[in-house]
């Protein structure tokens, strides 16, 4: 109803005003205030019915709803609440409908859910703590020391024959190269001693970027792998590229490029040539080399070391009360019940944490982390 927007009411009593006074038709009256003949009828009705009071903004809810639940419907939903205090309103209805034939609509399960809680039968559900899985860490950076990226620059042989592997660690926040290391494979025992000096010069990472290969990834449950264990008990997270997907790994990988150009072209005479070369490199990349992404500046000038100061002992692992903790054995299995399940050799000698969330469905957390599910029905393992 277009009143005026300055004071609709005191428009709307001064055309029940002048209606009275009989000074213009109710036509008249309509088009001079810019409403409808109806509209002004019911004005003039409202007021005849309950005075001035009337033209105050009437509910517009009916009176009756034909989709409101029975009173007797949501009786027999509040009784069976009660026989049975932790079904949820899902399973009492379905409980209800055999037992109730009579009753031709029941309500929706939201409905339900809200007369139970209207009635207080609801208990507030306790807030679960966030859970990561491995893999999953925010791919944008704040500050350094966010995420560090890590790969194997492709092998290739010194000129004394011997096969070097470049193992190089960077920051991607500021593109800082914490270490550029040859090493003589890409087993897990040779990278394990490279991570941990980086960890205890330049602190901990919030998470650890790589590849799908060794020795980051394994094929056991969740690619766990001895090295990744070990990032996880020193609170890191995990992640994983996409299979096939270097370019989630760009600036790694254009580092990478650089790194080939100026300190493998062509290869050094032995081993520790070799790595004199990339010591040399390193420090120029950081020190001296501008960089695109500081504006020219180097990545030294931006990097700081972490707060988070390698520890001299990894914190014990902690579970809740109600989880069932077992320990893997020396082969990575756990005995269940009456059941010995394999779960993963990198987890052996470790305690891990059973939750049971459902009806025989249990959740198994390292720590704080989410693995997998077991469920008893199969007594298998799945992510």
């Amino acid at each position: 109803m277009p009143w005026q927007e300055t004071s609709p009411m005191d428009q709307k009593k001064e055309f029940v005003r002048e209606h009275r006074r009989g000074l213009y038709d109710m036509t008249e009256l309509a088009e001079r205030y810019g409403v409808s003949r109806k509209t002004g009828y019911a004005l003039v009705h409202r007021v005849e019915e309950f005075g001035m009071a009337g033209l105050q903004p009437q509910s517009r809810r009916p009176h009756t709803s034909p989709n409101r639940t029975p009173d007797h419907v949501a009786a027999l939903l509040i009784e069976a609440k009660l026989k049975h205090p932790a079904w949820g309103p899902y399973m009492l209805l379905n409980w209800l409908k055999p037992r109730h034939r009579e009753v031709r609509h029941w309500p929706a399960v939201s409905t339900a859910g809200a007369i139970l809680k209207r009635e207080g039968l609801v208990k507030p559900r306790r807030r679960r703590s966030p859970r990561t899985h491995p893999g999953v860490v925010d791919p944008i950076t704040e500050v350094p020391n966010d995420l560090w990226t890590a790969d194997f620059k492709g092998q290739f042989r010194t000129q004394d024959h011997v096969y070097c592997y470049p193992l190089t660690i960077a920051d991607q926040h500021t593109r800082f190269l914490l270490s550029c290391h040859g090493l003589k494979s890409v087993k897990g025992e040779e990278a394990q001693p490279v991570f941990e000096r980086a960890f205890r010069e330049y602190g901990l990472p919030r998470a650890i970027r790589t590849d799908n290969g060794a020795p980051f990834v394994t094929r056991a449950l969740c690619g766990l792998s001895h090295l990744n264990v070990w990032w996880m008990r020193l609170g890191i997270q995990h992640q994983r590229i996409h299979p096939a997907s270097p370019q989630e790994n760009g600036a790694h990988e254009r580092m990478h490029r650089t790194l080939k150009r100026e300190a493998i072209r062509p290869p050094k005479a032995t081993m520790r040539s070799q790595q004199r070369a990339f010591d040399t490199f390193r420090a120029e990349y950081n020190d001296e080399r501008p960089h695109t992404h500081h504006g020219g500046k180097p990545p030294g000038s931006q990097y700081e070391a972490s707060p988070r100061e390698y520890p001299s002992r990894l914190p014990a692992l902690e579970y809740p009360g109600h989880y069932t903790v077992k320990r893997v054995t020396t082969v990575g299995t756990f005995r269940f019940k009456t059941k010995l399940l394999f779960i993963a050799n990198a987890l052996r000698g470790y305690h891990i944490g059973l939750d049971e969330e459902a009806d025989g469905v249990w959740s198994i957390f390292f720590g704080d982390i989410l693995l997998a599910k077991l469920d008893e029905r199969d007594y298998i393992i799945r992510e």
